[in-house]
């Protein structure tokens, strides 16, 4: 049973929040995760700080998704016909990535509470046209997980 799950949610939220901004800094700001992880802790405008439990959850997030970035963007591209990757915001295209990045290899959450959080960060970071189009992209990377689709060694194929 995930944390989630057993009512500990609230540190996954924060955590999944951080994560995203420390994406974004390592995407616009092409910093590696090392150097976004050293100052994003120490500069964010974060008021209380999250638990050590939000910022490891941070960190696991930030990391996986960038360790299996091939992988993810591989199958962000397949799930998001005619879009282009280049041409998503930037928001949203790290949203479905670690949306992706959770459904594919944090298979302890359940798969509609990672698409509902990705659907509050839409909400809190991006535009109301984001959300129908990040619950649709990920809702047909959940049916390919569920379905078996989508192997483990995605990465080596």
């Amino acid at each position: 049973m995930s944390a989630e799950t057993a009512g500990g949610w609230e540190f996954a939220r924060q955590g999944r929040s951080a994560a995203l901004q420390m994406l974004y800094q390592w995407e616009v700001g092409r910093l590696t995760i090392p150097q976004v992880a050293q100052t994003f802790w120490r500069i964010g405008e974060i008021d209380p700080p999250p638990s050590e439990r939000a910022q490891t959850r941070a960190h696991v997030l930030t990391s996986g998704t960038v360790d299996h970035l091939a992988a993810i963007d591989r199958v962000l591209e397949e799930a998001s016909k005619n879009w282009r990757l280049d041409r998503m915001p930037v928001i949203d295209r790290l949203i479905l990535r670690m949306g992706i990045y959770e459904l594919m290899f944090e298979t302890d959450t359940p798969p509609a509470v990672v698409i509902d959080e990705a659907l509050e960060l839409a909400r809190r970071f991006s535009t109301d046209d984001a959300v129908p189009f990040i619950n649709g992209v990920l809702d047909a990377v959940k049916g390919r997980v569920e379905r078996g689709e989508l192997p483990a060694d995605l990465e080596r194929s």
